[in-house]
């Protein structure tokens, strides 16, 4: 991607070489969201709502701090980050402006290990996520050595992608969708759960392709070999690409993110379109999904 020049977020708090904190209970919305981060992660989302629960019921531990120099690859990161948490920024405004509306830019965490949040403690391990309790995103930037090592995911454009798609879900905050269907996954059984969390995840994905076109629109920003990063970036999360891996076979009724070729579709759609009218996923039916 090309961002000489390009300004970073000021939404931005760092708090990378603080690790602790005192646990926060998760509840069962907490729960279900470890499980869910747990697989695009390809963790085992059993053992993640497992460990929530225990967070949920454990004792408390103390803040601790420490100061440590950062790396050139870190720092480089981190502005990487804050210039691509700023061309949403940029993008979003543009659309809801469009749209007689008002964008209200999340807070972009970056934290070391672990870290407090308004939707309890966030984990390293538990990959970037998005908390609509404090409208902020959490990330711990090692995550996107984990995606080039584990997963295969690696380019600038791909995490730019992942930073994308945790905006989204902001997105979706701010238009009310995220709230209504977190309302109505917790009256369902967890399978039927499971695939509004899929139609949401997808939704994330357009908007991330959305946000890719009209960045590059406006800035010219992507170069040769960005989508193709981006494409398989979205492929090696899928749920039954992720659940293959880790255990040899599929579980269709477990899948909450959606399947490699459903996160591919949706992030293509939203970044040859730009059109946000365009985002269909509870619109649809489960075929065209």
């Amino acid at each position: 991607m090309k961002l000489d020049g390009r300004r970073e977020s000021s939404h931005v708090e760092d708090r990378r070489g603080m690790s602790g904190g005192k646990k926060a209970g998760l509840g069962i919305g907490g729960i279900i969201i470890a499980m869910a981060i747990a697989y695009f992660t390809g963790g085992d989302p059993v053992e993640a709502g497992m460990q929530a629960a225990q967070q949920s019921m454990g004792a408390n531990t103390e803040v601790t701090e420490g100061q440590r120099e950062f790396t050139a690859e870190e720092q480089e990161l981190a502005k990487f980050s804050t210039q691509i948490l700023a061309g949403t920024e940029d993008v979003w405004s543009m659309i809801f402006e469009d749209n007689g509306a008002t964008y209200e830019a999340p807070t972009m965490v970056l934290y070391t290990d672990a870290t407090q949040t308004a939707c309890g403690e966030g984990s390293a391990q538990m990959g970037p996520f998005y908390c609509s309790g404090d409208q902020k995103l959490y990330i711990d930037l090692s995550f996107f050595t984990t995606m080039k090592k584990q997963l295969g995911a690696d380019g600038d454009f791909a995490y730019a992608y992942v930073i994308a798609h945790e905006v989204g879900h902001h997105v979706e905050f701010l238009t009310g969708t995220l709230n209504k269907v977190h309302q109505q996954m917790a009256r369902l059984p967890q399978a039927e759960a499971n695939k509004l969390s899929v139609r949401l995840e997808l939704l994330a994905d357009f908007y991330a392709g959305v946000w890719a076109h009209h960045d590059n629109r406006r800035f010219g920003s992507l170069e040769d070999g960005d989508i193709e990063e981006a494409i398989n970036c979205a492929q090696v999360i899928g749920d039954d690409y992720l659940q293959k891996k880790a255990r040899g076979y599929a579980v269709p009724e477990s899948f909450n993110h959606g399947t490699s070729k459903q996160r591919m579709k949706w992030f293509k759609l939203g970044l040859e379109t730009g059109d946000i009218s365009k985002g269909t996923t509870f619109q649809c039916s489960d075929a065209e999904l």
